[in-house]
């Protein structure tokens, strides 16, 4: 028998004072802008004094607002938000607790159901769309595609891959080197496993949220929209929303108007992932767009929704104080236990656990004897 045993201190971690809010002089950016964005100060009220900025871009053709959050800073917290029921991004900004300074729409959805990953400290909420519906030779057949989503570690790191809720359940989540190499027209690819497509290996986040397509990948723009599956007007100028990060580790999110009249048209696909390599990003996935497309700052929208109002929707992507709310003060439990797999003799294993709290250790043993070196962190 294989298990986990957490060594769960008396004393939880404590954290350090709340950090300071935005004096009047402001610092230079987080990421260096390109023509004609500019630091949106005007908004920033509330913000702390660093970590967090936003940049505006607008033109006569193109409205677009950045939220830019440097991972390393202790002042801000990450929070993926799943509903029960559809709510606009505004309303899940105002049900979240503690001080929120900006919410986004997320991934997919239709009526109540979350297409993309939702994953907040360490628990899938909601998995990646697993298979979706294609006609191929005449008849309606299933295609099991590997899209994307970007995730932050337990250490702070980010990255975005293709990833599958490999199994029967969503909690066993792999990525990938490449997308599995699925078309419209071609034969369905198998169904992702550990060990297809190749390269495979245990996708261990924090916190993750999903979308479709990957935008930009290792520094350079590649749209994997083909393989993914996934059909948004990738050739059309609509709202955007898209989420990545720089080689710095600040998480750029960014929301593009469009379907107004007499205002920009938005983005296509491809020009979206020119302006999130442009800002510097080294990754980037699509999220949610159209009408969903919402970034709400200090309480007020950005970008001017393309159905008139803010449209509900089922995830929201929300920035926050983790003073007010943290789960490093809490008490440790484990958040993801290890799934049960069979396995042949001989055969490799990957297993994954989660766990939140203050304090923790870690070791994995089988039959009571401690296995050394079989412990990686992330």
């Amino acid at each position: 028998m294989l298990r986990i045993r957490f060594h769960l201190p008396f004393a939880a971690a404590l954290i350090a004072v709340a950090p300071g809010f935005r004096a009047a002089a402001h610092p230079a950016s987080l990421t260096p802008l390109p023509a004609g964005w500019r630091v949106a100060t005007e908004r920033m009220d509330g913000f702390p004094s660093e970590g967090l900025q936003l940049y505006a871009l607008e033109t006569s053709s193109t409205r677009a607002f950045c939220l830019a959050w440097d991972t390393r800073s202790p002042a801000v917290a990450l929070r993926p938000v799943l509903g029960a029921q559809a709510r606009t991004p505004t309303q899940f900004a105002a049900a979240e607790p503690g001080v929120v300074f900006a919410a986004v729409n997320a991934g997919y959805f239709g009526g109540n159901q979350s297409y993309s990953l939702v994953q907040r400290d360490g628990v899938v909420l909601s998995p990646n769309i697993k298979s979706v519906s294609r006609t191929f030779q005449g008849a309606s057949v299933s295609y099991f595609p590997t899209r994307a989503a970007l995730g932050l570690t337990p250490s702070g790191g980010l990255t975005a891959d293709w990833i599958y809720h490999i199994g029967a359940g969503s909690s066993q989540i792999y990525s990938y080197a490449a997308p599995s190499p699925n078309r419209a027209g071609d034969a369905p690819q198998p169904v992702p496993t550990a060990a297809f497509p190749a390269g495979g290996a245990p996708w261990l986040m924090q916190q993750a949220l999903g979308g479709s397509p990957m935008l930009v990948r290792d520094g350079v723009v590649r749209i994997t929209d083909a393989e993914e599956l996934i059909d948004v007007n990738n050739t059309s100028r609509r709202p955007r929303t898209a989420a990545g990060f720089t080689a710095s580790s600040v998480m750029l999110i960014v929301a593009i108007e469009g379907d107004n009249p007499a205002g920009p048209a938005g983005m296509t696909l491809a020009e979206t992932a020119a302006l999130m390599r442009g800002l510097g990003c080294v990754a980037a996935i699509n999220l949610d767009g159209g009408g969903s497309t919402s970034m709400v700052v200090g309480g007020r929208t950005t970008v001017r929704p393309g159905d008139g109002a803010e449209r509900p929707v089922v995830a929201a992507l929300v920035l926050a104080d983790p003073v007010r709310s943290s789960s490093a003060t809490s008490a440790p439990r484990i958040t993801l236990p290890p799934w049960g797999a069979a396995i042949a003799a001989g055969s490799p294993l990957h297993l994954q656990v989660g766990a939140e709290g203050g304090g923790l250790e870690y070791q994995w043993q089988r039959d009571g004897r401690t296995l050394a070196g079989e412990t990686r962190a992330s």
